[in-house]
């Protein structure tokens, strides 16, 4: 009788034996999957985060918004100017001459002539942009031979960021003489914000040029 108790006491301890080495195992496997499935959500986070970084450093966060107008002087071309906006899925952009690098390519080219966004009262410019013989005037008076641009924001709330529902302008004066455009010129202009693509508008110059009149570059 006695040694029949002791072998079901045996056989009791190597149930609860058995079982805690099942519990451990579950446990372990728990512990396991937890770190599976949260370095599986994490890598898909930063998977996320990655294609999102990508697909706004590869979209400019500025699109052209209309013709770009030019201006010659003689024969040639001398100033430039065009509207931008906001690009879809942007809110804002700051034009100040620290975040934006505007260059000029052709036989010559002119790097970095943004000087920033002009002021409107300060450069008493007039109310309807489409007045461009006004804005060259304000803008670079009779300095004529300084390469320069400038953005000129309209329907603005006095400051140097572009939002929604506003319009900008970007004036271009190529300055010296050398660096006029002719007849039959490619030129490419390139507006880089502080992220995201470049903004760039190549036009071709056409044959038969007014003289010190406007044209349309489409």
């Amino acid at each position: 009788m006695g040694r029949r108790g002791l072998l079901r006491n045996r056989r009791a301890m190597v149930g609860i034996e058995a079982a805690i080495v099942l519990i451990a195992f579950v446990i372990i496997a728990s512990a396991l999957a937890y770190v599976v499935i949260n370095m599986g959500f994490f890598s898909a986070q930063k998977a996320k985060e990655t294609i999102a970084r990508g697909v706004e450093e590869s979209t400019s966060a500025l699109q052209l918004d209309g013709s770009v107008i030019g201006r010659t002087n003689g024969t040639r071309v001398q100033f430039l100017t065009f509207p931008v906006k906001l690009s879809v899925g942007k809110s804002e952009v700051d034009l100040n001459n620290r975040t934006i690098v505007v260059s000029v390519w052709n036989s010559k080219n002119l790097l970095d002539v943004y000087k920033g966004v002009a002021d409107e009262e300060a450069e008493s410019l007039p109310e309807d942009p489409s007045n461009l013989t006004q804005v060259q005037a304000a803008l670079f008076g009779e300095i004529w031979d300084e390469s320069a641009a400038y953005f000129i924001i309209y329907n603005d709330d006095n400051d140097t960021v572009l939002e929604n529902f506003e319009k900008a302008f970007l004036v271009i004066n190529l300055g010296a003489e050398g660096f006029w455009l002719p007849e039959y010129n490619k030129v490419k202009i390139e507006v880089r914000t502080g992220s995201g693509a470049a903004l760039t508008v190549e036009r071709m110059i056409p044959g038969g040029l007014p003289v010190d009149d406007f044209l349309d570059l489409g």
